[in-house]
């Protein structure tokens, strides 16, 4: 009886998302299957991957989404693993600073990134004024510059993912570990390193679905250089494409399940008993 009662508490939550999350997007994903004549179709999927313009895109996001993720986890994993031996006021003042360009908002960070790399910004007036290049460097409008603005965006997503799972990690393990002979370089990558796979899995994930679905700092940053999630806003809005973007969309949510499906096999693979 008693689960019962528990399970009426979680009736109000799914019933909100079903009806405007669940619902919206299978309407949406349904009208892609059906043209104008009101026959069942896949034609508009056939159209959009043979497409050379739509594949460029395509590619271009998942490369920008990838560079993305390798670049947070090998800046984000050793900033972790430190924070984690931190003594618990200085770990809470080190994950406030963390999670304080989380408030800011994307176009702020985005405008001060266009001050920063833009042709008469700080890096290449800086790189000028040291001799090291001649004339400034294109930065700004590029997957480079979108790369850049992800990142600042999306790194504090898994460095507060991998300090929760590292904290967790024993200190008597590590000294086993060493007393056995191991090296500290051993213990990182045989002890540390697989402990660390399930928080290393959903930081990823966060980050590699973040920044495929992300709109306002590739529009900020990369200019005329087109990703998805602005693809998808040109048909939406400018063109008033709604069956294109549509099935821009569903794309979107196949690639997105298809990454996360692959990352979890993965992780089982590097954690069998997590």
């Amino acid at each position: 009886m008693k689960k019962r009662y528990l399970y009426l508490l979680l009736l109000p939550g799914v019933l909100f998302l079903t009806i405007f999350m669940i619902i919206p997007i299978l309407m949406t994903i349904g009208t892609t299957f059906f043209q104008e004549g009101g026959g069942f179709s896949v034609q508009g999927y056939l159209d959009f991957f043979q497409d050379r313009y739509f594949i460029e895109i395509l590619l271009t996001t998942l490369r920008v989404s990838l560079f993305t993720t390798i670049i947070c986890i090998l800046l984000g994993f050793p900033a972790a693993y430190y924070i984690s031996k931190l003594k618990q006021r200085k770990k809470a003042i080190m994950l406030l600073l963390t999670i304080f360009p989380l408030l800011t908002s994307p176009v702020v960070r985005s405008f001060s990134w266009m001050v920063i790399i833009g042709k008469n910004g700080v890096v290449n007036k800086l790189l000028m004024g040291m001799g090291l290049i001649e004339k400034p460097l294109d930065i700004l409008y590029t997957p480079t510059a979108i790369i850049i603005g992800l990142v600042h965006l999306f790194l504090p997503l898994i460095i507060v993912t991998l300090v929760g799972v590292m904290e967790n990690i024993e200190t008597d393990l590590l000294k086993a570990a060493e007393s056995l002979g191991a090296s500290r370089l051993a213990v990182f990558s045989k002890v540390i390193i697989p402990l660390s796979v399930p928080g290393l899995v959903i930081g990823s994930i966060l980050v590699f679905v973040g920044s495929f679905t992300a709109y306002t700092t590739p529009a900020l940053l990369g200019g005329k250089q087109r990703v998805i999630s602005t693809f998808l806003y040109q048909n939406a809005i400018t063109l008033n494409e709604w069956q294109v973007a549509s099935i821009v969309a569903t794309i979107m949510i196949a690639v997105t399940v298809l990454i996360i499906s692959i990352m979890n096999g993965l992780a089982k693979k590097l954690n069998p008993k997590g």
